[in-house]
């Protein structure tokens, strides 16, 4: 399937697709740093382009035939770290990527976000645009723990096939979660050289130290040191001594974002980590993609018998594993 690639960032969702073997032909953001690095590492062209532009960006994608687009529009104005303040401009973009769908109609698109835009009267209005399109819709909020990832990070997906049943993927993507969640070490074995780790929190309320034997919380975008005079609260493990705990690095949040050790990054600390804790975890995107490539080959097979009656259902939990054919409402 040929894929394009919109608000690509570092191209997480590139490679988790690519992995999972579709054809990636081109991708699109407007962040130089970022598509500087993106381009260190595909074949294909990236564009440096502003895609409140909708009249070029659709003649540019369409240059493509792309039979999917996908992407991840800035996520800012709904983030639990932003200021979630919808006037700021930033959730228009959710509207260009539908926008964009609706005038390209590739027979798939994928949507991804973060869990709070099931708040949002964006995503309402932009679930009625689509549906009007004639897409067939499937959501979900995806634990990336559950889908091959070390990271306890909860995303939102919205995926579209022209044509297609409301609901299609929900049991397929159920079926294939795991049944429990991934650890650091389970996915890096002991190659961080430690067993605890400080990842900053947003109150001192909150926990600040983390084990390797579960699975990280969400990698944000900012990396902080561990600050002097911090004391270990009751959330933290105990026993640990502060003495031997250090923040994960650059680098190694990346892996946690599960990008091989191969990808390559450059730029300043700031921007890498800004780059990073935006991305799409490589292996979620994977888990997405293989998904859709199950259903499609196998013909769209119904997994409930109440498939082909139910509307379209905005799913508002994260999905939990359940036995295949098993209609979980």
């Amino acid at each position: 399937m040929r894929c394009v690639d919109i608000f690509s960032g570092c191209g997480g969702l590139s490679l988790g697709f690519e992995n999972a073997g579709y054809d990636v032909v081109a991708a699109f953001d407007n962040w130089e740093k970022a598509v500087a690095v993106y381009q260190k590492n595909f074949s294909h062209p990236v564009f440096l382009h502003d895609l409140n532009d909708e009249g070029s960006s659709i003649r540019k994608i369409e240059q493509f035939h792309p039979e999917m687009i996908m992407g991840g529009p800035p996520c800012q104005d709904f983030s639990s770290a932003g200021k979630r303040d919808t006037s700021q401009g930033r959730a228009d973009l959710t509207f260009k990527f539908a926008n964009i769908v609706c005038a390209v109609k590739p027979k798939w698109f994928v949507m991804e976000n973060v869990e709070r835009i099931k708040k949002s009267h964006v995503l309402s209005e932009i679930i009625e645009q689509l549906q009007s399109a004639g897409y067939g819709l499937t959501s979900a909020v995806l634990d990336a723990s559950l889908c091959g990832a070390p990271q306890a990070r909860k995303r939102f997906f919205l995926i579209g096939q022209l044509g297609g049943r409301h609901n299609a993927l929900t049991n397929i993507m159920r079926k294939n979660l795991s049944a429990r969640p991934m650890t650091v070490r389970e996915y890096l074995g002991d190659s961080l050289g430690l067993e605890y780790y400080y990842r900053h929190p947003r109150n001192y309320n909150r926990r600040g130290i983390f084990s390797i034997d579960e699975p990280s919380p969400t990698v944000r975008g900012v990396n902080r040191p561990v600050p002097k005079g911090y004391k270990l609260n009751a959330c933290d493990p105990a026993g640990v001594s502060l003495d031997a705990i250090r923040p994960l690095t650059t680098i190694e949040r990346s892996y946690i974002q599960t990008f091989p050790k191969s990808f390559q990054f450059s730029g300043t600390q700031t921007d890498l980590e800004q780059m990073i804790g935006n991305a799409v975890p490589v292996k979620l995107a994977e888990f997405v993609a293989k998904c859709i490539d199950e259903y499609t080959k196998t013909g769209g097979l119904r997994t409930s018998l109440f498939d082909e009656i139910m509307p379209f259902k905005l799913h508002d939990k994260p999905l939990r594993h359940t036995a295949f054919g098993a209609f979980v409402m």
